[in-house]
């Protein structure tokens, strides 16, 4: 019987529940059926969330309004909503609960009980989000609460009842959660708690399935074959891209007013007409030519006519679509070991021998991977795979080894070469595997070597200038250890434990955009916060860790004989900053180097142009040395075989060029660039040499305008325009004063 009753005081209380018009922001189901209630939330569902949440009230049996926020009936229109919509398939069934306590709860622990047998039964998590509730675990307690104070309030029915207020109703929650592994906390953690990065569970996609072959098993009894597939183990995430919108033509209008629906139920719908407002960018390609019979020199062409070339040199060599299929190397997808190499043949020395694939190292160095790793594991279904997949991982572990595989993911796709080390943990086995490069991929580069000078006659100097002493590797290797993080950290016990876990350090790029834009969208106007702590807690040392360590960054210091650098002095010349050195002495004079320059030599010319600005003390020495160095580089065009000298020309422009602009002389470095131009266009260097203004254009060795130098009377536009084609006009060279040339 008294089952009967709860059940019947559950049914009731669901009942009456129907009428509740609006809770959390939501609109539930009334008596005539609504199917909009059970939707996604998008954001313009979230941006009117604020002007639809209101205090919920229930009704008494009259139709009277009964002003006591009962949270155990929000509990329980969420459960029926949840189970006439999701009935018995597959979703994540989650209530979240936000109260502040100070409301009537059902006092029948029965009805609890039943509640609490609903949610376990249907798999169903609870939440609730106390304001000002106590947590003793996260270390929030309200200190102005009054756990006696009680409410009189009328029931409708002209019976007054006294409803004890958040004190107990806290405890009341608890135990409710409690019993249905649900989680409870304080609204105070939980805004908190927003500042923490949520790590998004992923689907793996599997990049490869099929057969994991040892030998042909075409030609060969005794080939293994395993079926596996293969996944992503680490991937690099890329921050939130950005797409490019533009405003609605409909929406310019700004004289239209949005018009509003009236609901049956009274309600008023507003539409969202911001969330609409932009619409997505469509690009428009098209393709030009040079044709000097066209309108501005170029003619428009459609895609059909294009065709691809390679380039080989400087000329572009066409394939059609015929032969190109020659260029493809036909694939079938496969997985196949080729070789085996054991854990301790670490060398590095870059051993490969030739086989029909590719070219497979004999070492393996970590330096050798080139992309994430994967996961590689035996058909979930196929128990005989699963068995020969393990006897090949547990080969590896026993001999010490690690597999060469080449891996063609998909038909007609380029080969690669992976490396397959073995993977045993309790509950699973694996093999993983990176890219390994081929013989092209590798590049070789000798340096000196650190621990000692080696001179040209082939001596080997273990004490010189340039190499550490052994008191400054000492303290070099005192103040690592001072800065060690492995162990500055502290658990939750107080013992030393890692002071950066990996687990603890996200990405501030990536999780600062999210902050940005999910504030953005909800709060179009406001300010964006700065970030949360949590994602600059690592950008700097921290402050115990420096201050325990800085005795020993002093010690490091003197034995390294660390100097300040002296401040930069103000030179005679505009912008031409000299260091003096720290003894004083002229060291121009001591070397006999002071003589002025009068000539530029063609052999020299870079060194002597240098020279002769850095030794002149007018603007008429400096126009001199441009003009010199524009006489060389003029001759040396002329006198170019093909483009035999174009590079050394280029060298010499750029040398001028950004001597100039330290000079603050951009009108010579200018008037040289135009007067170029004439000439070549005129073909006076030489003929024909058009293509040396193509290197010059590539080489952006253009007019120094107004954007790079303020001193310049060149603006923009005009740079490009004289740094464009050789079919385009030449304006004549307005400064008379430079003459270049012999």
């Amino acid at each position: 019987m008294k089952a009967l009753q709860t059940n019947s005081r559950v049914r009731k209380a669901s009942e009456t529940s129907l009428y509740f018009k609006k809770l959390a922001g939501m609109r539930y189901l009334t008596r005539r059926k609504r199917t909009s209630d059970y939707s996604s939330t998008f954001l313009p569902e979230l941006k009117q969330l604020r002007r639809k949440v209101e205090v919920s009230n229930t009704y008494n049996g009259d139709g009277t309004v009964n002003r006591v926020r009962n949270a155990i009936s929000a509990i329980i229109i969420a459960i029926q909503m949840i189970t006439k919509h999701c009935k018995k398939l597959k979703y994540k069934r989650k209530i979240v609960l936000v109260t502040d306590g100070r409301g009537a709860l059902e006092e029948d622990p029965d009805s609890v009980s039943e509640i609490t047998k609903k949610i376990t039964e249907d798999a169903m998590e609870l939440v609730v989000v106390g304001v000002d509730f106590d947590d003793p675990e996260y270390g929030f307690k309200e200190e102005d609460k009054d756990p006696q104070k009680v409410m009189t309030v009328n029931s409708g029915c002209g019976l007054v009842a006294n409803v004890v207020l958040q004190a107990e109703n806290e405890q009341t929650f608890k135990t409710l959660v409690d019993h249905c592994d649900g989680v409870f906390g304080t609204l105070q953690q939980a805004v908190e708690e927003l500042g923490i990065p949520r790590l998004k569970t992923t689907r793996p996609v599997p990049s490869y399935k099929g057969p994991l072959s040892l030998g042909d098993p075409s030609e060969y009894d005794s080939a293994v074959c395993v079926d596996v597939e293969r996944y992503p183990r680490t991937a690099i995430r890329r921050p939130l891209p950005a797409s490019q919108y533009v405003q609605r033509l409909d929406q310019m209008d700004s004289s239209a007013q949005p018009t509003a629906t009236i609901l049956p139920d009274g309600d008023i719908d507003m539409p969202d007409v911001a969330a609409n407002d932009l619409t997505n960018v469509k690009n428009s390609r098209t393709y030009q030519v040079l044709d000097e019979e066209a309108p501005g020199g170029k003619r428009d062409v459609s895609r059909d006519e294009l065709a691809k070339g390679y380039e080989y040199g400087r000329t572009a060599v066409h394939i059609n679509e015929t032969d190109e299929n020659v260029t493809k190397l036909e694939t079938q997808a496969a997985l196949e070991i080729i070789g085996f190499i054991p854990w301790a043949n670490v060398s590095h020395d870059y051993l490969s021998h030739r086989n029909e694939y590719a070219n497979v190292s004999l070492q393996y160095d970590r330096y050798m991977s080139m992309t994430v790793s994967n996961t590689i594991i035996a058909q979930r279904t196929n128990s005989k795979a699963i068995m020969a997949l393990s006897s090949v991982i547990h080969a590896l572990f026993e001999l010490e080894s690690y597999a060469i595989a080449r891996l063609v993911p998909k038909s007609d796709k380029s080969p690669v070469n992976l490396l397959l080390a073995p993977m045993i943990e309790v509950d699973y086995e694996c093999l993983l595997d990176v890219q390994i490069p081929f013989t092209e991929d590798v590049r070789s580069y000798k340096f000196p070597p650190l621990d000692r000078v080696v001179t040209i006659s082939g001596k080997v100097i273990k004490e010189h200038r340039n190499l550490p002493s052994g008191s400054l590797t000492s303290a070099m290797s005192d103040y690592v250890d001072r800065m060690d993080l492995s162990t500055f950290g502290k658990d939750d016990e107080g013992n030393p434990s890692e002071y950066m876990p990996m687990t603890d350090t996200f990405s501030p790029v990536l999780h600062r955009i999210d902050q940005a834009v999910r504030w953005r969208a909800v709060n179009p106007t406001e300010p964006i916060p700065p970030p949360y702590e949590i994602l600059t807690r690592y950008s700097q040392p921290a402050k115990d860790l420096v201050a325990q360590s800085k005795r020993r960054l002093e010690t490091l210091m003197a034995a390294a004989d660390v100097k300040k650098v002296p401040p930069k002095v103000q030179g005679r010349r505009r912008n031409r900053n000299e260091v003096k050195p720290l003894s004083g002495l002229d060291v121009e004079a001591l070397l006999g180097s002071d003589k002025k320059k009068t000539r530029i030599s063609a052999q020299n010319a870079i060194p002597d142009f240098r020279h002769m600005v850095n030794t002149t003390d007018s603007i008429d020495g400096i126009r001199e040395a441009a003009q010199q160095l524009g006489g060389v580089i003029e001759a040396r065009i002329r006198d170019s075989f093909g483009d035999i000298a174009y590079a050394r020309s280029l060298e010499e422009i750029g040398v001028m060029r950004e001597e100039l602009i330290e000079l603050e002389e951009p009108e010579m470095y200018n008037s040289f660039a135009k007067a170029l131009k004439e000439k070549l266009l005129a073909e006076e260097l030489g003929g024909n040499r058009k293509d040396f203004w193509w290197e010059f254009r590539k080489s952006k060795l253009g007019l120094i305008d107004q954007r790079t130098l303020e001193a310049s009377t060149v603006p923009e536009e005009e740079a490009k325009a004289v740094s464009g084609n050789l079919v385009c006009t030449v304006q004549p060279v307005t400064d008379t004063s430079l003459s270049f040339g012999p």
